[in-house]
């Protein structure tokens, strides 16, 4: 796809203004669904083209027996002239296959395009947007935006927009003729699309409000899937296999009750539309044949006009069997907009000149979902400190870290780094100043080397193991069967808490960024494992600036500064047994940390 294809696609993706949001619903949905397809358009037409060329090849054998039947009954006794219109006919169905398969080919051919690139527009966006838009939506809500609503744009993008097209041109073209024919019998022939038009409106009445129930349901499904098969430890140890496999069946009846119910209001007007719509003899049979024993019409051109009229019926049914994704394009664009449409974190392309790597957080507030999480944070940490962030959970520390981090963006305030906002900051540089190592740092399913080298791509096999020996997990690597090669499964799950934090270092390590931030980074140790990953994190920092998240007060005794967070705000700050003196909050929580110590 070319620079300007992908710059046309990416418009489905706007960013502020307004055009943020092209809407929900019908207009909405196609409005998006042709932003979508402006990359491709030039094929898109070729395909209408295709499968307009291809229904019109197939009136080709009704266009045959009309003649035929007019010769026959004006005595014409030709044969040479009877086989000409059956090889008419019989090259009218090859012409309409063919055509038909080319246009499938080539709208398919537009169509894995386009959702391609969208899938890779929904990725994009989740890299730029903020972290907290990610962590709040459910998993299953995102995969289902990325694979199910995504897959259902195929029938829409590779059929509706040519096959649709095609099948209501060549009836209107019929309808046209007949109509030069004989006016009257063609009024008889369209009898029964009022009647079918009747039964397609009652059917779908309340349409969007019951596709959008059956998403929601579909999407909860999703969700407690997700959630189902993801704590299935926690769900056996705890014996709670019946309560979490019933929340389970009851997310996927409550899915399978709100799709047969909306089938089964539907079906009788389904029924009788499907019945009553193709039956255009029921019209122009009775009239036909009253015209004709009046003298007013011609037997031929009653002939005539019966073949004709066997040509509305397939193409009109083959264009209303689309009617119900043309209906669901207003959800399923929705869906995949509200992703696309999020407020990225904006940041500039060009490079900050920085003076030096010397933090400070100014006033700063945050708010998420609602819930204020800080309010007027002022903190500084110089170039080469050790700072630690204590405090009860939930009172906000984690937050201050992944503000650093540009994970969010403050609502209020400033975080600087360098001098400079971090607003300011390309989120590439700022990946590059900032190694953040957490209690749960993700590996992907991949080798250990590739989960290592996540930390600087382009570094070299040397280095890859030093980092790994660094971070005191080359021993227990080379014990593995297949070394560096060992594949450690999803999210690392063949491997320990300790093993696995010990590969997260040595990824930060490989990264080697002036600003290390630990958040609970040894929480998953057990005492054996604790004192490698001490080992590889004072590894980590050496000469950096270093600021920690703990609860276990004796790790950040030595630190040179630490803050105390307390609901949103900096309680107090100092060294430890300043603290100890000054701040009412940290003598509490030491004393609550060193009162087994005490009593053992």
């Amino acid at each position: 796809m070319s620079s300007q294809e992908r710059d046309n696609l990416s418009e489905a993706s706007p960013q502020g203004g307004s055009q943020a949001r092209q809407g929900t619903g019908m207009a909405g949905g196609l409005a998006r669904l042709g932003t979508f397809m402006a990359s491709r358009k030039g094929t898109f037409i070729l395909s209408v083209v295709e499968a307009v060329l291809a229904v019109a090849c197939g009136f080709a054998p009704y266009a045959a027996v009309s003649f035929i039947a007019g010769a026959l009954l004006g005595g014409n006794a030709d044969a040479g002239y009877y086989l000409a219109w059956c090889a008419v006919a019989a090259a009218g169905y090859v012409a309409k296959a063919l055509l038909m398969g080319a246009s499938t080919t080539t709208a398919h051919r537009a169509t894995f395009a386009v959702l391609s690139e969208i899938r890779r527009l929904l990725a994009d966006k989740l890299a730029r947007v903020p972290l907290g838009y990610v962590i709040g939506t459910p998993s299953g809500k995102l995969k289902a935006a990325f694979v199910e609503r995504v897959e259902q744009m195929e029938v829409p993008l590779a059929h509706v927009v040519p096959e649709v097209t095609a099948n209501l041109l060549v009836p209107l073209a019929i309808i046209a003729v007949l109509f030069v024919l004989d006016w009257r019998m063609a009024l008889a022939s369209l009898v029964t699309i009022p009647v079918g038009l009747l039964c397609y409106a009652a059917e779908m009445r309340d349409y969007a409000a019951k596709y959008g129930a059956v998403v929601a349901a579909k999407n909860r499904m999703g969700a407690t899937i997700v959630e189902y098969i993801r704590g299935i430890k926690v769900i056996k140890m705890f014996g709670q296999v019946g309560a979490s496999y019933g929340r389970f069946t009851e997310a996927v009846q409550a899915n399978e009750d709100v799709q047969i119910d909306w089938m089964r209001s539907t079906l009788p007007w389904t029924a009788t539309m499907m019945s009553v719509w193709p039956s255009v003899f029921l019209g122009v049979l009775p009239v036909g044949v009253l015209l004709v024993s009046q003298g007013s019409l011609e037997p031929a051109t009653f002939v005539t006009c019966i073949a004709l009229a066997l040509g509305i019926a397939g193409p009109l049914f083959a264009a209303i069997m689309f009617t119900d994704d043309i209906a669901k394009i207003g959800t399923i664009c929705s869906e995949i907009g509200r992703v696309l449409d999020e407020p990225d974190l904006e940041r500039p392309r060009r490079r900050a000149q920085l003076a030096g790597t010397d933090i400070e957080l100014a006033h700063v507030g945050f708010s998420y979902g609602g819930t204020r999480v800080l309010d007027d944070v002022s903190l500084r940490v110089e170039t080469g400190q050790t700072v630690a962030l204590v405090g009860p959970s939930g009172s906000g520390k984690s937050t201050i870290a992944r503000l650093l981090a540009s994970q969010w963006d403050v609502q209020t305030g400033s975080v600087r780094i360098g001098g400079i906002d971090v607003r300011g900051i390309p989120l590439e540089q700022s990946a590059e100043l900032i190694a953040f190592v957490s209690q749960d740092n993700y590996l992907f399913d991949d080798t250990i080397e590739a989960n290592i080298r996540m930390g600087r791509p382009d570094a070299t096999c040397e280095e890859v193991v030093a980092a790994a020996k660094a971070a005191q997990c080359h021993d227990f690597i080379m014990a593995l069967e297949d070394g560096y090669r060992s594949r450690v499964g999803a999210s690392g799950g063949r491997l320990s808490g300790g093993e696995k934090q010990r590969i997260s270092i040595a990824r930060a390590l490989l990264k080697d960024a002036p600003i290390v931030i630990l958040d609970e980074a040894t929480a998953y140790a057990d005492p054996e494992n604790e004192v490698l990953v001490q080992q590889a994190i004072a590894e980590l920092t050496r000469g950096k600036t270093l600021i920690v998240i703990a609860h276990r007060l004796r790790t950040v005794m030595g630190a040179d500064r630490i803050f105390v967070v307390d609901a949103g705000r900096v309680a107090g700050f100092g060294k430890h047994d300043e603290l100890l003196e000054s701040c009412v909050l940290y003598r509490q929580m030491w004393a609550a940390y060193t009162q087994p110590f005490d009593a053992a």
